[in-house]
């Protein structure tokens, strides 16, 4: 079956529903084009790999491993340089040392990364000094500049997105098997991390300490190759239909439907409606799916989606990633986590701490406090130690620079340093020294449950 004819067969069920947060582009034939070209290009990730992080999702879901999610909020097609990446690539290979040695348990790697071109906006129209134009959409839609050029939603991003997505790919794949993610490397990713830093050198402890275990296990004689290279998967928003659609194929093993735009997608809290496009979507794909769950999410909501997504109660199927805010999630946790467990489904539940915890500092600059987030991650472990529940993992929204995009931290970040380096194109990330304190107060967290 060629790649058009799978486009068409996949698209008949959610083209005749309601699709949320698509762009307007003025013109429908150039989309057509665009999209048809898509259809023709190779995977950028193979079903087998989708089929492998469904597995490793289904230990996280049962108990038996973590699930460490992060990267930019959204990827611009200028940032996709070896530098880059690896400064990201970096603080999730620490961040994931970690908590695999601090709290001893497997942890499954996947970056927000590769694909995170496209953002849903509250709004679609942005007004600066009396002139309105269309928002910002993420690289993959529209331009960032305030000029009308620029926020015309343009059909080619979608291509110049597959090509940012597979240039990314390929240099993920080459750090993480060709020897950079290798375990004896752990003090070199620290090397040019500011020895001031208080996470920096409790992290240079750590590795001192995973040094000695690796040197008593190779004298022991046994040296894994495992410690070599890192599993590392893709995950963004599926939020553009028409991309992910032009990227679906039909597995030749088995006849079923992947979307190899990314070993896993998630949907996004604007986007979840039930009757809407973007579920219909994924209940077509194989993928491990994702599903954010903001505060209104109501149990019942819940179940349906268990129903929609999986009705065949696979473990590792469904990620509930619950982003409710560090003021609501204690209240509003409990009954979901209560009864889907009742229902036998066995979903991995994993916080998501940004996404509920942003406001907008008086200098305008939208951020987050660290300490909201830690808050809203203390809220997650919490409920489910209350429960006798598994606390599945972190999704967090974090970059290998030093920007000053949310305040506090252990190198404390003050609402007067935000203009300094504030670099994102859309929401605020954690910098590389607040996302290891991050990992060591979770380790910590796990710990204890």
């Amino acid at each position: 079956m060629n790649a058009d004819s799978h486009a068409v067969a996949i698209n008949a069920t959610w083209r005749d529903l309601p699709a949320a947060q698509q762009p307007e582009y003025p013109d429908a034939e150039a989309l057509r084009d665009a999209v048809d070209e898509l259809s023709s290009y190779p995977p950028l990730v193979f079903a087998g790999e989708c089929d492998q992080l469904r597995s490793r999702m289904g230990a996280v879901a049962r108990g038996e491993a973590f699930l460490l999610q992060g990267g930019d909020c959204a990827e611009s097609f200028d940032g996709v340089s070896a530098e880059h990446i690896r400064a990201k690539l970096k603080t999730l290979l620490q961040m994931g040392a970690v908590l695999t040695y601090a709290a001893s348990v497997p942890v499954v790697k996947v970056g927000r990364i590769a694909g995170q071109y496209s953002k849903p906006r509250s709004k679609p129209t942005e007004t600066r000094d009396g002139v309105t134009l269309p928002t910002y959409r993420g690289d993959s839609v529209n331009g960032f500049a305030f000029t009308e050029e620029a926020r015309v939603p343009d059909p080619q991003r979608l291509k110049r997105m597959y090509n940012a997505s597979a240039s990314t790919l390929n240099l993920v794949r080459a750090f993480t098997t060709g020897g950079y993610a290798d375990l004896r490397q752990v003090h070199a990713w620290n090397q040019d991390f500011v020895k001031s830093s208080p996470s920096g050198q409790r992290y240079e402890q750590l590795a001192r300490e995973i040094d000695n275990a690796l040197n008593f296990m190779r004298a022991c004689g046994t040296d894994p190759e495992e410690f070599k290279t890192v599993e590392f998967y893709s995950s963004h928003e599926a939020l553009l239909l028409d991309y992910e659609t032009a990227l679906t194929r039909e597995d030749s093993r088995t006849g079923s439907l992947y979307d190899v735009s990314s070993h896993m997608i998630w949907i996004g809290e604007r986007t979840r409606q039930l009757d809407g496009a973007h579920i219909e979507f994924a209940s077509k794909v194989r993928n491990p799916i994702g599903i954010k769950l903001g505060p209104t999410t109501t149990a019942e909501e819940a179940l349906q989606y268990i129903e929609r997504l999986d009705p065949d109660r696979e473990p590792g199927r469904l990620t509930f990633i619950v982003r409710m805010g560090a003021d609501k999630i204690r209240d509003h946790l409990p009954e979901l986590v209560e009864k889907v467990t009742a229902s036998g489904a066995t979903v991995a539940w994993v916080t998501d701490p940004m996404h509920g915890n942003t406001f907008e500092a008086a200098s305008g600059h939208k951020t987050r406090r660290f300490d909201d987030v830690l808050d809203e991650v203390k809220g997650f472990f919490e409920v489910h130690k209350s429960l006798g529940t598994h606390p599945g993992g972190i999704h967090v929204e974090l970059t290998g620079d030093d920007v000053t995009e949310c305040v506090g931290g252990g190198d404390e970040i003050f609402v007067d340093d935000l203009h300094q380096r504030y670099e994102t194109a859309c929401d605020p990330r954690l910098n590389r020294s607040q996302s290891l304190d991050l990992a060591f107060l979770v380790a910590e967290m796990y710990r204890d449950q």
